[in-house]
């Protein structure tokens, strides 16, 4: 399916890229979220007339998640987990409960900007993880997983 990206997204493009990408990458996620408009030529001609308030919202996208950055920088989290008797965690930390504990430090993160590309956290111990606050701004956070008491 062929459609006009409205905001840069992360190996996709940049906004008024035409591409073509799965029809259901496009109907289920895309155009729902708002990313992205269906390449007709209505819908061709309307984005030429917006093209310059789209390119001046990324921008502003752009400078927010640049703020959010210097917030994440100096951040470092502390997670209390359940663990056994022998110091094994029961269960695992995924993006959700790191997106938690970043929200109770005040500081607004989707759960989809959490990176693991190792999977969930299964040990005790100190990460260094990803956030993704914008396409082009990648910010690295420290988090512990201790024992809770």
């Amino acid at each position: 399916m062929e459609i006009i990206l409205l905001e840069k997204v992360t190996k996709l493009g940049d906004p008024g890229d035409l591409v073509n990408v799965r029809s259901g990458f496009a109907r289920n996620f895309l155009i729902p979220s708002g990313k992205a408009v269906r390449a007709n030529e209505e819908n061709k001609a309307e984005y030429e007339q917006r093209k310059v308030s789209l390119n001046k919202a990324e921008e502003q996208r752009k400078a927010i998640a640049l703020e959010l950055a210097k917030k994440l920088e100096s951040l470092e989290i502390s997670i209390p987990v359940a663990v056994s008797e022998e110091g094994t965690l029961y269960g695992s930390i995924g993006t959700r409960e790191i997106s938690e504990a970043i929200n109770l430090e005040g500081i607004k993160i989707e759960q989809v900007a959490v990176r693991l590309p190792e999977g969930t956290l299964k040990e005790l111990g100190n990460y260094k993880l990803d956030i993704e606050v914008h396409p082009e701004v990648i910010q690295e956070i420290s988090v512990a997983l201790i024992a809770q008491e």
